[in-house]
């Protein structure tokens, strides 16, 4: 193996082998090659490969019963445990509302799927795994003991492609949505104009903006920088407080949504760990370079939320105050947002 050429499938297998407690995305980074690829050298093995189709799946998913749901980015690892309910296909966008598992999912970006099963020990662990096509995972379904095994039977044996090659071959990543320099009489105006917090995204395709670079540009009544530990302070003080909250942890394929209260926290190395019943999340707490108070104007009220950034400017991860659409932020919210020590300047 040459630093040029991508390793065999039996390269990757050997490697995995020897490093037993490597976890597979580190496996993946330390090869060179995508997660996708660490999976398929194990089709015939461990792995089926089936089809990728999101809303294929989610018109089956509710089959499973109870599953731990796993949604990840480069920074942060966000688990659920619950059945699917109140699953909505679309073209462009499909939703999962229930009360564990929330979910919003982009299908045009689901590519490749497998079934995966695993022996440590006695115990076996099976999951369904998607991922896009640079082979990026995008979503993962992990079965618990209480899920139905028949119906993941059923599903992997109806959704199993006749191609069961070791071979992955990664498709290019496409083009990043072109931004350019921020016009900000035209972003306090469409943002002041707001009516509803789904329309952010909208307006910023629309203005050619990147997220960030607009939370940095649209001035201090709309967003202003905390310091870099919010995200730890934020869980912790609603945790305190045992106030609600939401999480938001996302990809190009996926936004896993937690709703209720957060409980156990844990700091581990690099890791703020959450560790609750239903819950658990897990966040590099180094990764995060910026962190954002973003208040969006909507027909009831504003609405607050903190967003931490990577040293790239990609979204982490994302907090809001419970609410339900109609009503008014909760003041416990606010005041939580509110205690957070503003980020200082460098000119300070």
């Amino acid at each position: 193996m040459t630093e040029t050429t991508c390793p065999s499938p039996s390269e990757i297998r050997a490697f995995r082998a020897e490093n037993p407690k490597m976890r597979e995305r580190d496996i993946a980074a330390q090869l060179g090659i995508s997660e996708a690829a660490l999976v398929a050298a194990e089709v015939g093995l461990t792995a089926v490969r089936i089809d990728g189709s999101a809303n294929r799946f989610l018109e089956r998913a509710a089959e499973l019963g109870e599953v731990m749901t796993l949604t990840r980015n480069e920074s942060a690892v966000h688990e659920k445990i619950g059945p699917f309910e109140k699953v909505t296909t679309g073209k462009h966008a499909s939703i999962v509302l229930g009360e564990q598992i929330d979910l919003r999912i982009f299908p045009g970006t689901w590519a490749h799927g497998f079934a995966v099963t695993k022996t440590d020990g006695e115990t076996i662990r099976r999951s369904l795994q998607f991922f896009d096509k640079t082979g990026n995972a995008v979503h993962k379904v992990h079965l618990r003991p209480a899920s139905d095994l028949s119906a993941y039977e059923a599903i992997v044996a109806d959704f199993r492609l006749e191609d069961q090659s070791q071979e992955f071959v990664a498709a290019p990543a496409g083009k990043s949505a072109e931004t350019g320099p921020v016009d900000v009489a035209a972003l306090r105006e469409s943002w002041s104009n707001m009516t509803d917090t789904h329309q952010f995204f909208g307006m910023l395709k629309k203005l050619k903006i990147a997220r960030q670079d607009a939370v940095r540009s649209v001035g201090e009544d709309f967003a202003y920088q905390v310091r870099q530990d919010a995200a730890d302070a934020i869980m912790r003080t609603a945790a305190e407080r045992k106030t609600d909250i939401m999480c938001f942890v996302g990809n190009n394929g996926t936004v896993q949504i937690h709703t209720g209260p957060v409980e156990k926290i844990q700091q581990m190395g690099p890791w703020l760990n959450v560790l609750d019943p239903t819950f658990h999340l897990h966040l590099r707490t180094d990764h995060i370079h910026e962190c954002w108070i973003v208040r969006k104007p909507t027909k009831d009220g504003h609405i607050t939320s903190l967003e931490a950034y990577d040293a790239a400017g990609e979204m982490i991860i994302q907090f809001f105050g419970k609410r339900k659409e109609g009503n008014a932020e909760s003041e416990e919210w606010r005041a939580i947002v509110d205690s957070l020590p503003r980020q200082e300047s460098a000119a300070a």
